[in-house]
């Protein structure tokens, strides 16, 4: 009942949008490609932000900030922050710009 009430409010918003406005409206695709493309800055990341990566615990994410700057994530296993295991896991969500002086 609840899938049917909600495709009758999706096909009434739709029905009522100008189409211009119905073409711009993102879809659940091009939501998911925006954030799987988006990498994190280990430079700038909030404690909360590390944490949200899958593998990164109080513990990483406190040595993490500790550890900054970085001019290179790899610098993570370089510099004994995060285990091999660890790193693998997450480098392909993370990015380590340049620090603006």
């Amino acid at each position: 009942m609840r899938i049917f009430r909600n495709l009758v409010l999706a096909a009434t918003l739709f029905s009522t949008l100008p189409l211009s406005m119905a073409a711009q409206l993102p879809t659940k695709a091009a939501t998911a490609a925006a954030a799987a493309t988006s990498k994190l800055d280990i430079n700038t990341a909030t404690p909360d932000q590390l944490k949200a990566i899958p593998g990164i615990g109080d513990a990483y994410s406190k040595r993490i900030i500790d550890g900054r700057p970085y001019t290179a994530k790899n610098q993570l296993v370089s510099r004994g922050i995060l285990p091999q295991g660890v790193y693998d896991k997450v480098k392909d969500q993370i990015v380590a710009s340049k620090v603006k002086k």
